[in-house]
């Protein structure tokens, strides 16, 4: 098996504490001792926590941007809508430490604010885009302004869920479901579709929770 560079390792084992823990409750020493290398091992790769927070955003905002270029002129179908929701709550699933604190982290690593609300433009963007292919399917029903509203609300569910979901589990923050934060996305969407995508889309969204 092919050895894990240090570098990598502190990224994943930094990643982890941040998730379980809190990213403020993390120190580099935490992460040096979770380790077992020296500070000054650690130190040689980055020079400061906010250094290892930023290349995780990095890789954070790689993820997010692959994934939410839906391309405009697809016929995107329930199944497709689905199962890029279920990668959209992976993804924040694998680096929820930066939704359950959001304002607190965005704050003290102002660098990362204009990156991050750019993101949530591409989300907004991504919901609109297979909403407007629904509605031109015929598998939608929604004035414009509704669907200006709903893109809206699946943004913000999309941003806050994580954060909702912890309170349910706060003694165990390992613990997540990215299945519920699907079936919530999709309900939202289900008073606007067609009688029979409606009930397609109610029995897809059962399995996952």
């Amino acid at each position: 098996m092919k050895k894990i560079k240090t570098r990598d390792r502190i990224l994943q084992t930094s990643l982890a504490l941040f998730n379980t823990v809190g990213e403020p409750n993390v120190t580099t020493l935490l992460i040096s001792d979770e380790m077992d290398i020296s500070p000054g091992n650690l130190y040689y790769h980055f020079k400061s926590k906010g250094d290892i927070v930023e290349e995780i955003f990095d890789q954070y905002e790689h993820d997010m941007v692959d994934l939410l270029a839906v391309p405009e002129d697809a016929d995107i179908s329930l199944d497709q809508q689905g199962f890029f929701l279920h990668l959209l709550f992976e993804t924040v699933a694998r680096y929820r430490f930066l939704y359950q604190d959001l304002v607190n982290v965005l704050s003290r690593y102002d660098q990362l604010q204009v990156r991050f609300k750019r993101i949530q433009k591409k989300k907004r963007l991504a919901f609109k885009t297979i909403c407007e292919s629904f509605r031109r399917q015929g598998i939608m029903a929604i004035e414009q302004e509704e669907l200006d509203s709903l893109c809206e609300q699946l943004t913000l569910t999309a941003c806050y869920w994580s954060a909702f979901d912890t309170l349910s589990h706060l003694d165990d923050r390992e613990a997540v479901d990215p299945g519920r934060g699907v079936y919530q996305m999709m309900h939202l969407v289900l008073p606007y579709l067609a009688p029979a995508d409606r009930e397609e889309a109610r029995l897809m969204s059962r399995d996952y929770l």
